[in-house]
């Protein structure tokens, strides 16, 4: 059940999913237990459960209104953190029923336990202890809230200095750049939670917000290399480029870059070249820009038609020369930047039967990559796995596992339309995703 830790009269918790229990062995008429995989058809009686073994960590959580978009928050606990329980810092923004119902959270999970090995018969009887073990064993959430008038399109967030901010794109066509102190005080202490809900809750406003857009976005991204420089992209094609100002205010470029024909729905800057950036956009293009040219020259590659319908996600390799890009026509595909103006993707995958929602390369290992899809599925791919045969043939043949792409490492469900994921790069293989029903935390025995 929910272990639920009000903050500010809400009625937030997070739990561990009772509707997916341990898939067992045999099911409850003694037949083999099989495994499952999308697009099979269930027999009547047939339901789905979730195989323990399979995950080092499973954790779930609801923060009230559905959040669209989220981004992890770097703490001082340290990295490459592998022992349980951990704690985990999150920046998200809900999409309420009406504008005034929306917040901008700032969330503390913690005390969350790796999953427990399977009892034994002798061992499975409840005792005392075993009580108590679990009352220790319960997962935490804290959540410091303030009103956003406006759903939250999409978070990122980023370190400056010693502030950590968040750059909020919101449904009223507007960018706004919120400090999270206050919020991240109020979750680490009780008595600062206390101060926050009395006088700081109603009172916290953005300290920097841009309204040149003119109408709303998704694409927004803080640079790696220059700190305080930011890209935001709108539903009319345009981007914007901004620096930061001394004072802690910015200066954005009313020029815009303006090459795409359609939405721009994504952007990424380059992990190691200060002023260059991808984006992709509705046009079913991706364009990699120079920021050292005038907005109207600055677009010096491009894939004009790098899927068959709208590009929805990319994202940039860390560590090798790759983009991995998402689209409405269900296809992860891989780009090669030596080779970007030169032919096709280096690989694709056809694993998903929705639309891309979300992908990401794994923060250290640099050819693993998870991605989310509206067929309620996330995907996690090794691309160092060799490849026996090209990836999407035999579509529309009965799916098995011997069908499926050597490099998909595993297969994550459980969530209803799935919006957004990101690995914590402090905590070795562990995903966050957030869905119409709440945040799965997780990590597979794969990654």
């Amino acid at each position: 059940m929910a272990d639920e830790q009000p903050s500010g009269g809400s009625e937030e918790g997070m739990e561990e999913d009772e509707a997916m229990e341990e898939e067992e062995e045999t099911d409850s008429e003694g037949a083999p237990a099989r495994v499952y995989l999308p697009g099979q058809p269930l027999a009547e009686g047939e339901e789905l459960v979730r195989d323990e073994a399979a995950y080092r960590l499973y954790q779930r959580a609801q923060s009230g209104a559905p959040c669209l978009s989220f981004d992890i928050i770097r703490d001082n606990l340290g990295s490459e953190r592998t022992d349980y329980p951990l704690t985990l810092y999150l920046c998200a923004g809900t999409q309420a029923e009406t504008a005034q119902g929306n917040r901008l959270l700032v969330m503390k999970m913690h005390n969350l336990w790796g999953t427990k090995e399977t009892c034994s018969d002798s061992e499975s009887e409840s005792s005392e202890s075993d009580e108590e073990e679990e009352e220790q064993r319960k997962p935490l959430l804290d959540i410091a809230m303030v009103p956003h008038y406006g759903g939250v399109n999409r978070v990122r967030v980023k370190d400056l200095g010693e502030t950590q901010v968040a750059a909020i794109w919101s449904e009223k066509a507007q960018v706004e750049v919120w400090e999270l102190k206050e919020q991240l005080k109020a979750v680490s202490q009780a008595e600062a939670m206390s101060t926050f809900l009395r006088e700081k809750q109603s009172k916290l406003q953005p300290i920097f917000a841009f309204g040149g857009h003119m109408i709303e976005g998704f694409a927004i991204d803080w640079s790696p290399t220059v700190a305080g420089r930011l890209a935001t992209g709108d539903c009319n094609k345009n981007i914007h480029v901004w620096e930061p100002t001394e004072g802690g205010g910015w200066s954005v470029d009313q020029r815009p870059y303006a090459a795409h024909s359609r939405s721009v729905e994504d952007i990424q800057w380059s992990p190691n070249e200060a002023t260059v950036f991808a984006s992709c956009s509705a046009d079913a293009s991706i364009r990699i820009w120079d920021t050292r040219a005038s907005p109207g020259k600055a677009c010096m590659l491009a894939r004009e038609a790098a899927h068959e319908a709208d590009v929805n996600v990319i994202s940039w390799n860390r560590l090798e020369p790759f983009i991995v890009s998402g689209g409405d026509d269900g296809l992860l595909k891989i780009w090669d930047l030596r080779k970007f103006k030169d032919g096709d993707s280096v690989a694709k995958f056809k694993q998903h039967s929705g639309p891309i929602t979300s992908v990401e390369w794994h923060p250290t290992e640099s050819s693993v990559l998870a991605a989310s899809g509206a067929d309620n599925q996330i995907t996690q791919w090794d691309l160092a796995v060799e490849r026996d045969q090209e990836v999407g043939e035999g579509e529309g043949q009965e799916v098995t596992l011997a069908s499926l792409p050597p490099q998909l490492l595993f297969i994550h469900q459980g969530q209803e339309d799935i919006k957004e994921l990101h690995w914590h790069s402090q905590c070795p293989g562990l995903l966050i995703s957030t869905a119409q029903n709440g945040f799965d935390i997780f990590r597979t025995i794969s990654v």
